[in-house]
């Protein structure tokens, strides 16, 4: 009915225009709608979801194509993967991708995997940026470039990217496993693909591989956010409609796995501390009904702390940590576990323990209660995605390419509706010995084989599902300052130093962000307390005297919210994400783990042991020892002040001097309200209420430590630049830190905004990207920034740049850095790249307004340093009259040539003499 009178509203205003509208409706036909997202099809066989979010403030486009590395054949192993990147590249009506995206202020990127390639930003909601980013996906459809010059720089890039992978044994021994586990089918083979493909595809091939499945019959493309549906649905029409597919009909892959013929094991040897097992089983595909059977099993097995692994290995101090992965893929696929085994516990033993565990299924079937805990944790974490469209937007690729969209809201349902009976009898059915990839085939004489069915009857399935009442479009907000200000609820509580700022809208979902921040404490405070206030904070979600770990669990699933706490020296941060109906209850339930938190020494040892195989599974990792050479060689304060750059062997002593008395201890000294703490709602909140509450739970809650921010004032860095080697890894990283002394409030602030985001910033537009990865081909990741001090006392601020490339590389990127840095200075900017930088740098503040949890660290900053959303409208008023002239003023002022940075480069270096000293890890 809505559609009828829209179109006669425009008939009688508009007489030319009834014969556009009726191609529009004969052109686009609507086919479904579940719980808020239409589906439309347009002659072509695009499909197109639509999923208005009033309250969003910003827009997704986010499309899919039915295309991964599934279908990839022989000598083809990447594919999928490098025509995403290439797709990047431009078209004859947008020759330079990544600068339109940065102007835009967007927040976009492509991702790859099993069944489908998609590729999305996310902008601020206008007219013409919608306008934009649809014309944009329509012409890179068939227009791309996949240009064979283009290709000799990117797939260097993407090697490197392949490279960065080889880093991780956790990440090569999932990969063996996965590949070891599927004879015939492409789930075995990874999505980066094989290096030796990436580097020998002809462009050939890959113009072909594009044009074959770069289509409207193989595309969806799904629209979220605060838009018009009646015009999105004609600006759909204009942009995509006339967009023929080929000749050639397509086919999908026959490929079917067969059944496993017994256990398989997979042994890996490389450099590194950290031991690792793991064991995979082949599983039904996503929209099997016993995917959701499964995904409850796997919880009940792998949660934290009620999960029966995570109680066999972590609490039985066998392992460190576990986490587990099923991919929701179209055909049949997996179910992967990894279980982190420090060097000083048994990886046999942890091995023994984790097959005893999955094979005691049998005898020891799962519960009413586990099913109903788990259920309860993975709707909880349905409905968070549910209620965040511009997240919702990209998340529906994974079901799309597994067959249809519904199956998102299927497989929920299916979770919902989940019994224990149906649990066991999956878990009896796949989770055996013979369907499991570990170690070794084992012969015997009556072998057990599991016939997993293909994919069949999906149309079926999804075509008359309704879905649920939906959380409806929300308010439309205006994200600008002064509305924000205006909207703004803001003030000191009666009874008790809170400052509270408040913003009441109406949310999707009516959803409420929540951050509570108290502060205490000074410099003197804090001397040699080590890694303890950390520690105190991160127990606080670990039981308290009234209800246990496991109890905070079930009551947060039960009541779809999230709790989180953060802690420093005289710092305590507590986010709670939550709605309007149960906000009241998830704040009891935060304020009792704040206010009476039990340390448990269990728990304790766990962290411990968990942070400590985090340290030695990094020992050897190129990123991880770089930054902290790079805090080594800038280290401005003695051993034992809170700001003290700590060794990876102090770290080693940090963490085995926390005890539970320690930590009692700094709570009872330093939790508590003295003068300085900030509460910040944004959401369907009651603000009466919420000041209520607070007066009355938290009045009574103090501490006698008046709060003096710990200063950390400018100090010039020490130029150097060093290397540490790292044997057996296939990637290098350089970071380089310049200081200056400036601060956020400093006039020059504007420009250097710019001028960073130019240098280093933007979506591979920047000058460092645009030489490392566009020109040379030589970095899957270069850029850097401009990190500005908050603290105009202290003015301790810094500029940052970075790469990380293959280590024989390491000469190219120095002479990247240092040239480019030196033209920086030396010429400056364009008008053009003023004109993207400042647009983008608008666009982004934008988003970042439109975004609940980042407006909130806003409100949070204004409060703390008593400023309002004025200032950040003057910067932005100062950012838009920027001349070319401002902006190279500020760089010649604060840039520095190379040779005055702080640099340190981790990786495998063999030939690179060019940096001088050597460092080498063990």
């Amino acid at each position: 009915m809505k559609k009828i009178n829209y179109l006669l509203k425009i008939s009688l205003c508009f007489i030319l225009l009834v014969s556009f509208s009726t191609a529009v409706e004969a052109q686009i036909k609507k086919t479904a709608s579940v719980e808020g997202i239409t589906e439309y099809k347009l002659d072509n066989g695009m499909k197109v979801l639509l999923f208005p979010d009033n309250s969003a403030q910003t827009i997704t486009v986010n499309i899919t194509y039915m295309v991964g590395s599934r279908h990839e054949g022989y000598g083809e192993k990447g594919m999928a993967h490098l025509l995403e990147h290439m797709v990047f590249k431009g078209t004859p009506n947008h020759p330079d991708i990544p600068k339109e995206l940065t102007e835009r202020g967007s927040r976009p990127n492509g991702t790859t995997w099993y069944d489908r390639t998609n590729y999305y930003e996310t902008f601020n909601a206008n007219d013409e940026n919608l306008d934009w980013a649809l014309d944009l996906e329509a012409d890179r459809m068939v227009n791309s470039y996949i240009a064979k010059k283009d290709l000799e720089s990117e797939f260097s890039v993407v090697r490197n990217e392949f490279e960065s992978g080889e880093n991780s044994p956790t990440g090569v021994l999932m990969k063996n496993v996965i590949s070891a586990a599927f004879l015939w089918h492409n789930y075995g083979q990874s999505t980066i693909g094989n290096r030796s493909d990436i580097e020998r595809v002809p462009i050939e091939n890959l113009q072909a591989f594009y044009k074959k499945y770069y289509r409207p019959d193989n595309a969806i493309l799904m629209v979220t956010g605060k838009f018009e549906a009646d015009k999105t649905l004609a600006l759909i029409e204009k942009k995509f409609a006339g967009i023929k597919n080929p000749e050639t009909p397509l086919r999908d892959v026959p490929t079917i796995e067969p059944a496993q013929d017994g256990e398989k094991r997979v042994n890996l040897s490389r450099v590194g501390d950290l031991q690792v097992v793991s064991a995979l089983y082949h599983t039904p595909a996503g929209s099997h009904e016993d995917y959701a059977a499964l995904a409850v099993a796997e919880e009940v097995l792998t949660d934290q702390p009620s999960g029966r692994l995570y109680k066999a290995l972590v609490d039985g101090k066998k392992a460190s940590s576990l986490w587990s992965f099923s991919p929701f893929t179209k055909e049949p696929s997996f179910l992967y576990i990894n279980v982190d085994v420090p060097s000083d516990k048994s990886l046999a033993e942890a091995e023994s323990t984790l097959l005893s565990v999955l094979d005691g299924l049998k005898d020891k079937p799962v519960t009413e209660e586990e099913v109903k805990r788990a259920k309860a944790n993975l709707l909880k974490q349905i409905d968070q995605i549910s209620r965040n469209s511009a997240y919702l937007g990209t998340y529906m690729s994974e079901f799309i390419g597994a067959g249809d969209w519904r199956l998102a809201f299927i497989t929920r349902d299916r979770i919902e509706s989940m019994t224990a009976e149906k649990v066991n009898a999956a878990a009896q059915r796949y989770l055996i010995n013979t369907n499991r990839t570990v170690g070794n085939f084992i012969p015997t004489k009556t072998p057990i084989r599991v016939e997993i069915e293909h994919t069949d009857g999906l149309d079926a399935l999804v075509s008359s599902y309704k879905g649920k009442e939906g959380y409806g479009a929300g308010e439309a907000f205006d994200v600008s300052y002064e509305n924000i200000q205006n909207r703004l609820d803001s003030g000191t509580l009666n009874k008790t130093p809170i400052e509270y700022g408040f913003i009441k809208k109406n949310n999707r979902g009516k959803s409420v962000t929540l951050s509570f921040t108290i502060r205490n404490g000074n410099v003197n405070d804090f001397m040699n307390k080590g890694k303890v206030a950390s520690y105190t904070a991160r127990m606080l979600n670990k039981g308290t005297q009234n209800n246990s770990r496991q109890d905070i669990e079930d009551k947060l699933s039960a009541l779809k919210s999230s709790v989180g706490f953060g802690g420093s020296n005289g710092r305590v941060n507590v986010y709670v994400s939550s709605t309007e109906e149960n906000l009241m209850e998830t704040l009891a339930l935060m304020t009792d783990m704040l206010k009476n938190p039990k340390f448990d020494e269990a728990e304790l040892e766990k962290l411990k042991t968990q942070e400590l195989a985090g340290i030695e599974q990094n020992k050897t990792e190129p990123q991880f020892l770089a930054q902290k050479k790079l805090g080594a060689l800038n280290q401005n304060y003695k051993k034992g002040h809170p700001l003290y750059k700590t060794s990876l062997e102090e770290d080693i002593e940090a963490i085995n001097n926390v005890t539970v008395d320690a930590i009692q201890n700094y709570y009872n000294e330093f939790y508590g309200i003295s003068d300085n703490a900030t509460l910040i709602a944004i959401g369907n909140i009651n603000e009466q209420s919420l000041k209520d509450y607070f007066e009355k739970e938290f009045s009574d809650f103090k501490s006698d430590k008046p709060y003096t921010p710990i200063s950390d004032k400018y100090i010039a860095n020490n130029a150097a630049n060093e290397k540490i080697k790292t044997p057996d890894k296939k990637n290098a990283i350089s970071i380089g830190v310049l200081a200056f002394e400036g601060s956020q409030v400093d006039e020059d602030y504007a420009a250097l905004q710019v001028a960073g985001s130019i240098f280093g910033g933007g979506f591979l537009n920047s000058r460092i990207a645009g030489r490392l990865r566009q020109k040379d081909g030589i970095s899957y990741g270069a850029g850097g920034y401009v990190n500005a001090d908050a603290d105009d006392k202290d003015k301790k601020s810094s500029i940052l740049v970075y790469a990380i490339y293959a280590p024989e590389n390491a000469a190219k990127v120095q002479k990247g850095f240092s040239e480019e840095i030196e033209r920086f200075i030396a010429d400056g900017i364009t008008e053009d790249e003023l004109k993207v930088a400042v647009t983008s740098w608008v666009q982004g503040q934008n988003v970042s307004r439109a975004k609940d949890n980042e407006l909130s660290s806003t409100i949070n900053n204004n409060l703390y340093y008593d400023r309002d959303m004025m200032f950040y409208k003057d910067i932005e008023d100062r950012v838009t009259s920027l001349t070319v002239d401002d902006v190279n003023k500020v760089i010649k002022k604060y840039f520095k040539t190379f040779d005055n940075w702080t640099v340190v480069n981790a990786g495998d270096f063999e030939k690179s003499p060019e940096i001088k000293t050597d460092k080498k890890v063990d």
